[in-house]
């Protein structure tokens, strides 16, 4: 889950806020927006426990057709472009240390190593993914004990003033919480390998539950140590805010050390999508007659064809867009998914009383309802803010679903 996004956005969201409290709100309110997906995934994943994700919960509760929609905007704008958001980002970062570096390119060398690493071994992917998460969270913690206790601190105040709730309840604050909600993406992630999990019917709800509550405490730390520590105008409108910070924090060869920090940090995030996002494909192969080569895998259990069609669009996604494009692009089409996902556990209730639920969220139907409440009013600001963004987004998923009728039917006719 930590990775690009708590890096990046601040920069942009201060374009529009400039309130203290409004922006540490953002990341509480997406973290409760994400604990409130993360408790009704649970019960979805632990009912439903095979490797797929959304894919595989929507075909199963609402529709084949948008079930495939859902798993093509997973293993595109759902783990693909942040794999590559994060690639570019790493690649942002180490071309501050290193300045002669092309940040395009070592976003490539990031994607393939990575593709060749966990196209070779889980066993090594997998110790690589926990000694790199492991980094992470230590650089983290490590950033906010330093920043707190910096000796030149910003004049700033977290107390709410009488317009910060015109803020919150402003179409910016709104659209700016797709920046959030991006940066959090990654709390559903256990349910797209819940079937390679040890005892899924457990572990995914308290996976779910305990990591999303961490790291949105992680995050309001962190930007509240990125608003402590730099001036803001310094940040406006930019994507590295860890390396500013860093400078500040621990002079210019410090920033350039936090800096390499980071990039290990995104180079975890990297692997982490890269991960996942085959084992959607894969999971598709099995069920479409039209995908099947891609059901693969090799002696070792890996979903090999999977992982080279997910580095061809790795690599097409750094050729051809714009890191704020893909942004976009893939928050506002994961909201739409995730919102969906959402809208099927109703279904599954009603449709299916009497089937085991190892676990039910807490305080249903509230708890769903609050996510889909709020994700239904920021896309409502995003489509209106960000019209043609946000109509990419939708237009993948309306693609998708016809595609996938159109395909079955000539199956059927076979």
């Amino acid at each position: 889950m930590i990775g690009t996004g708590v890096f990046t956005s601040l920069g942009f969201q201060l374009l529009d806020i400039k309130s203290i409290f409004s922006l540490l709100m953002l990341w509480v309110v997406g973290g409760v927006i994400a604990l409130a997906g993360a408790l009704t995934y649970a019960e979805l994943g632990t009912t439903f426990p095979r490797s797929g994700g959304e894919y595989h919960l929507l075909s199963r509760l609402m529709h084949p057709s948008i079930g495939f929609a859902a798993g093509i905007v997973s293993s595109t704008v759902g783990f693909t472009a942040p794999a590559v958001l994060a690639a570019m980002a790493l690649g942002s970062y180490l071309s501050l240390v290193f300045t002669t570096l092309n940040p395009n390119m070592v976003a490539c060398i990031v994607i393939i190593l990575t593709h060749l690493l966990h196209m070779s071994s889980i066993k090594w992917g997998t110790i690589f993914q926990d000694l790199s998460t492991l980094v992470k969270v230590g650089l983290i913690v490590v950033f906010i004990i330093f920043g707190i206790s910096i000796s030149e601190a910003q004049s700033l105040s977290i107390m709410p003033v009488k317009t910060d709730f015109d803020i919150m309840m402003s179409s910016s604050f709104a659209v700016c919480l797709v920046w959030v909600s991006y940066a959090y993406t990654g709390w559903n992630s256990t349910i797209y390998v819940s079937g390679e999990l040890i005892n899924p019917k457990i572990n995914i709800s308290k996976v779910m539950i305990y990591s999303t509550a961490f790291v949105m405490l992680l995050y309001v730390l962190l930007n509240f140590i990125f608003l402590y520590s730099t001036p803001i105008e310094s940040m406006v409108g930019q994507i590295d805010i860890g390396y500013l910070a860093g400078v500040q924090i621990f002079g210019d060869l410090g920033g350039k050390i936090m800096g390499l920090g980071i990039s290990v940090l995104l180079l975890s995030t990297v692997s982490s999508y890269v991960y996942i996002g085959p084992r959607i494909i894969q999971t598709m192969g099995e069920d479409h007659w039209f995908l099947r080569k891609l059901k693969y895998k090799n002696s070792n259990d890996i979903p090999i064809n999977a992982f080279f069609v997910q580095l061809i669009l790795s690599i097409l996604f750094i050729a051809t867009s714009s890191f704020e494009q893909v942004l976009m692009y893939a928050g506002v089409t994961l909201i739409i998914t995730t919102t969906l996902t959402v809208i099927s556990l109703f279904l599954s209730r009603y449709n299916e009383q009497d089937i085991k639920r190892p676990y039910k969220v807490i305080f249903y139907p509230f708890v769903p309802i609050l996510y889909l409440i709020a994700n239904i009013w920021i896309l409502y600001f995003s489509f209106k803010e960000s019209m043609m963004e946000s109509m990419v987004g939708f237009s993948i998923i309306i693609i998708s679903m016809i595609s996938f009728l159109i395909l079955n039917r000539k199956g059927n006719l076979v």
